[in-house]
């Protein structure tokens, strides 16, 4: 399956804004955005700014949604064509189902410090969802799901650390999680309101409806 393999600093600095795709070095001096706010790229620092137009703006706009979420192109349009045949608005159930994604979930609530972590921890078979194994990060959860982490990979220095660190990150309200058993519930599918990133997701449904 295709993958991005370069840095995913290049990434943020690309979009102008923290994506957070590296964990707690995003929150530390390291991070590529406060060292280099300018785009990557030879010119990057000769570039001058213009108006940008709507279509940049509607592109800018997917690309950072996509990429916070560590899709690729086919894989998030094709999540945008199911968000939009459910009721309600497209917008706000294209980020339900994002962040109702088993990854986005596994890390959300701190068993992991990134989403390509978590993405890694599912895959090598360490997650549980009503304990039965998921070996794919695209699962959708749904509410009353218990989610787990395997007994041994529960030792592993990455988790523990992951564990550690979500407090400062906080805990989305409708998750609740026990760090003591390493498991976590869904209490419901996430509303608009609970969705705490910084995105316009409007701007992405006028871009695939052009």
């Amino acid at each position: 399956m295709a993958r991005y393999t370069d840095s995913v600093c290049r990434l943020c600095r690309r979009e102008g804004v923290k994506l957070f795709l590296k964990g707690d070095r995003c929150f530390k001096e390291k991070c590529a955005v406060d060292r280099r706010a300018y785009v990557p790229g030879q010119h990057g620092q000769s570039r001058r700014p213009r108006k940008a137009s709507d279509y940049q703006l509607q592109l800018r706009e997917k690309q950072k949604i996509k990429r916070t979420y560590g899709l690729l192109e086919r894989q998030f349009r094709t999540l945008f064509q199911k968000a939009a045949k459910r009721p309600g608005v497209s917008g706000h159930n294209l980020m339900a189902m994002l962040e109702g994604r088993l990854d986005n979930v596994v890390y959300r609530m701190g068993f992991s410090k990134s989403r390509a972590q978590a993405r890694q921890l599912i895959c090598h078979g360490h997650v549980r969802v009503n304990d039965r194994k998921v070996d794919i990060a695209s699962a959708q959860v749904r509410p009353g799901d218990v989610i787990g982490v395997k007994e041994k990979a529960r030792s592993n220095p990455y988790v523990v650390e992951a564990m550690e660190s979500v407090l400062g990150r906080g805990l989305p309200e409708w998750l609740q999680v026990d760090p003591a058993a390493f498991t976590g519930k869904v209490l419901q599918l996430p509303v608009r309101e609970q969705i705490e990133q910084d995105v316009n997701e409007q701007l992405v449904v006028e871009l695939y409806s052009r």
